[in-house]
């Protein structure tokens, strides 16, 4: 009989290889051309390097949030962002947990320069599922910093985003593991981290309230 592994209800899934973690984001395209074709997110003026921007390393979690990139006019690019595990571990010791999206922010979390919420995760069909998915939210000069200086390649993955869309449509029963093989859905694993950035994102927590 197989063994089925209750996944816990906040734990970080991502793409990820020996050297990098990937993250995701949308922007517009004035901002994404720019940023793929210099290799750097604040080549264009439009990006507002201490603006608050949030990454995702969860694929159906930025499919939810883009609506597959048709979401918003402003956010019809979505770019795969890949960092050191150096530097994203960098950013998450700077972190504090908030509260979920859409709740009203403290004066106290809108002081802070990197805010991690942790939203229902979801399947590539958009459906909420029983565990939590990591937001990273980042600003002010940690911001800039990250744009700058911190991240090691671009690439605009939009027509991936539209595929998926296109091939559930197309194949509602398709199962998930055809889309990873069509390269619609990367193969995600769980990211391991040290038990004092466990405690910092509050990953030991069982449920919310």
């Amino acid at each position: 009989m197989k063994t089925v592994t209750k996944t816990p209800y906040r734990q970080i899934r991502a793409l990820f290889n020996e050297d990098t973690i990937t993250v995701y984001q949308a922007y517009s395209d004035e901002i994404a051309v720019a940023a793929v074709e210099h290799q750097r997110l604040s080549a264009s003026p439009a990006f507002k390097p201490t603006r608050f921007t949030w990454i995702k390393p969860s694929w159906a979690w930025m499919m939810y949030r883009s609506g597959y990139s048709y979401k918003d006019r402003r956010q019809t690019r979505i770019l795969a962002l890949r960092m050191t595990h150096e530097n994203f571990r960098r950013i998450l010791r700077q972190a504090t947990v908030t509260g979920h999206s859409g709740e009203p922010l403290t004066p106290e979390d809108r002081s802070r320069l990197v805010r991690v919420q942790w939203d229902p995760e979801r399947d590539v069909r958009l459906g909420v599922l029983p565990f939590r998915s990591i937001q990273i939210g980042i600003g002010g000069e940690a911001s800039k910093t990250w744009a700058e200086s911190m991240i090691v390649s671009i690439e605009d993955v939009t027509e991936k985003a539209r595929a998926l869309k296109k091939a559930l449509e197309e194949n509602p029963e398709i199962e998930e593991e055809n889309l990873s093989e069509l390269g619609i859905v990367p193969r995600e694993r769980v990211y391991d981290l040290p038990d004092d950035l466990r405690e910092i994102l509050k990953m030991g927590v069982e449920a919310d309230g």
